[in-house]
């Protein structure tokens, strides 16, 4: 029976088409290695064997956690790829990381066997880019694959279905597992960040104050939707200001939060280097703090709103090449604005609102200051025109 439900909800993750699988195939035999990276448990290898599936029989799979392939892929010469690699024509690299010097490997390939494509994938945003940023200086196509986006579940089941599933999503995320798992969300998260979140991360960059980085990490969670300081986040988790700088920086190249800047640039009074910290996933969030219950029984609804929103927002801008800068705006006045956009020159901004009340008044500081071309108020009547620009 367990593997039954197992086999299901597999199945039901393998239908659930991924915006990033026709982009991938587009930038097939084209003359670059490509990078697939994002947290673990996204899907990765799922998105990579679609793609190997179009394929077909003309290719090679290495998993980078087995040793006999790091044997074979790490610091090896031109004429040992050549016959590892034989008359395949795509090679692919999953969890590539863990290969030493696997970048100087991946270029000689792309270098001097062009007819054959690598694809490589990572969970490590630290570990991965070091390997391969300077020695595939021009000659990659990088992407990063996020737990599931509004726009994919969408796509698969509609808008009316997806509407409902709101309250649920604000507390357990996008994660495939847990998207799949209806019913253990509960257990597949707390699976999914005790072992990514805590010992992955710990072990990864051999951070023996364990204790400390939970604690940074809950008090993110905490303040989600406010300006984070690193002062006081110092004072709070007992690490000097450098530390807990840096801890956060891990975060981020773990895909676990990421930072939004303020907007800073005409008035005397705005708030200058600043910045907020979202999370990725508002299931991750909820778990780092314990915290699954409904909606209607919570009290920081406003953060699980705004995290959605803004992390969704992200997601959409990532996979549909936004050219534009992401911001908050604050003064020195208390006067604020949740979210704000500038492509060319020209602003968007948005305030965001669980209440179903949209009025305010957007700062007349701001709309004098910056050529703004739209504000919004977004509301559970109307966050798909946000999550879902291009379809309004």
């Amino acid at each position: 029976m367990i593997e039954l439900f197992v086999y299901l909800n597999c199945k039901l993750a393998h239908l659930i088409h991924r915006i990033l699988l026709n982009t991938i195939k587009d930038k097939l035999y084209k003359g670059k290695a490509i990078i697939l990276t994002g947290p673990r448990q996204t899907g990765k290898t799922t998105l990579v064997r679609e793609i190997s599936r179009f394929l077909g029989d003309d290719h090679l799979w290495f998993n980078g956690d087995d040793p006999d392939v790091i044997h074979t892929l790490q610091n090896v010469g031109l004429g040992r790829l050549k016959q590892v690699i034989g008359e395949k024509k795509c090679i692919i690299i999953d969890e590539a990381q863990r290969i030493e010097n696997i970048g100087l490997t991946v270029k000689l390939i792309t270098d001097s066997l062009p007819d054959v494509q690598v694809i490589v994938t990572g969970s490590s945003a630290f570990e991965l880019s070091n390997k391969m940023s300077e020695p595939l200086t021009g000659r990659k196509w990088e992407y990063m694959l996020f737990p599931i986006s509004y726009e994919e579940l969408v796509s698969h089941h509609g808008f009316l279905e997806e509407a409902g599933n709101l309250e649920t999503r604000l507390v357990y995320g996008y994660y495939p597992e847990v998207v799949t798992s209806i019913g253990n969300e509960r257990e597949t998260l707390k699976s999914i960040s005790d072992s990514y979140l805590f010992r992955d991360i710990l072990a990864w960059q051999q951070i023996r104050k364990s204790d400390k980085l939970e604690n940074l990490l809950r008090a993110l969670a905490f303040q989600v939707g406010n300006e984070v300081s690193y002062n006081e986040l110092s004072q709070l988790v007992q690490l000097d200001k450098d530390t807990v700088e840096k801890y956060i920086t891990i975060l981020e190249k773990a895909y676990v939060v990421f930072r939004l800047p303020a907007l800073t640039r005409n008035l005397r009074n705005e708030i200058k280097r600043s910045r907020k910290i979202y999370f990725y996933d508002n299931g991750i969030r909820n778990a780092v703090i314990g915290n699954f219950n409904a909606i209607p029984n919570r009290q920081d609804v406003g953060a699980l709103w705004e995290n959605f929103l803004v992390s969704g927002r992200f997601k959409w801008n990532r996979y549909h090449n936004f050219w534009g800068s992401s911001y908050f705006w604050r003064t020195h006045a208390q006067q604020e604005i949740d979210y704000v956009e500038e492509i060319d020159g020209a602003f968007q901004a948005w305030e965001f609102k669980w209440g179903l009340k949209r009025k305010k008044a957007f700062p007349k500081s701001f709309l004098s200051s910056y050529s703004v071309k739209e504000t919004s108020i977004i509301t559970r009547e109307n966050y798909q025109d946000f999550l879902l620009p291009d379809m309004k």
